[in-house]
């Protein structure tokens, strides 16, 4: 650091040395406390200078140890099986793991009991508060299958797709933790902050898609407790509705019932 010094205060001196005819050196007081001054200024440049590059190098050096202390395993989607003891399985656990929507369709038909078509001749004879109830319970089985096919294809998506998210996961992972002085300049480090901000953002789509789905299924939960308690409101209405009517027919059935007894005062 003395050397520094030294050579910074004979350059100063060099420079501002002014040239004389004489065969003594004239000493110029001013010029050489401008020099002094300069010195200084170029010091202070210097300490500054020192101490940005120590901290870069500083914040280049990756610490002791980093993926050993930080690193850690995390869940992974996996293929799902199930006993097919009839064969009526299969295609709901393909669909499942593909999300194929040919799977889903003939899943959902093999594994879910059918509802058959109402007989129309049938059908035509009921009154109109039957069939709307009718109707109502086939609208029911109808949602639920579109909404439990639609279910299994986006788990099944899902699931499909997580072997390459996981293989981009560990390599976010490996670089993130990596010795590589490549890996760790400020364009890489921005670079897997986008990456994992990327995925982030493709993990909550799914995440999305999966809440949606239940919410679905609870949709249909809740359309058939609506479906009971309205028809329970509808009976209750039709019994107040009919009840005088009924009760009439009752009561004059009874009269006629009474007024056809002979009554004989011999007992015959």
């Amino acid at each position: 650091m003395k050397r520094v010094r030294y050579c910074f205060l004979f350059l100063a001196l060099c420079l501002t040395a002014v040239p004389s005819h004489a065969q003594w050196a004239v000493f110029d007081s001013t010029n050489y406390a401008k020099a002094v001054q300069e010195y200084a200024k170029l010091m202070q440049m210097y300490q500054t200078a020192l101490r940005t590059y120590n901290l870069a190098q500083s914040m280049s050096q990756m610490p002791q140890n980093y993926g050993q202390r930080y690193s850690a395993p995390f869940a992974l989607w996996s293929n799902i099986t199930a006993p097919t003891t009839y064969g009526n399985t299969t295609g709901w656990m393909t669909a499942l793991n593909t999300g194929n929507p040919q799977d889903s369709a003939a899943g959902y038909s093999s594994a879910v009991v059918q509802a058959n078509p109402y007989p129309p001749s049938a059908f035509g004879q009921l009154d109109l508060a039957a069939q709307s109830t009718i109707q109502n319970q086939y609208a029911t089985s109808d949602l639920a299958r579109g909404i439990t096919t639609g279910a299994l294809m986006a788990i099944g998506q899902i699931r499909a797709h997580s072997e390459a998210l996981n293989q981009q996961i560990s390599n976010l992972d490996a670089d993130s933790y990596s010795d590589d002085p490549s890996q760790q300049s400020e364009m890489a480090v921005l670079a897997k902050v986008n990456a994992a901000n990327v995925m982030q953002v493709h993990a909550q789509q799914d995440t999305n898609q999966l809440l949606a789905a239940g919410i679905q299924q609870q949709m249909i939960a809740q359309k058939q407790a609506i479906d009971a308690q309205n028809r329970t409101i509808n009976q209750q209405i039709a019994f107040q509705q009919n009840f005088p009517s009924t009760m009439q027919r009752i009561n004059n059935g009874a009269s006629q019932s009474i007024q056809s007894v002979s009554f004989s005062t011999t007992g015959h």
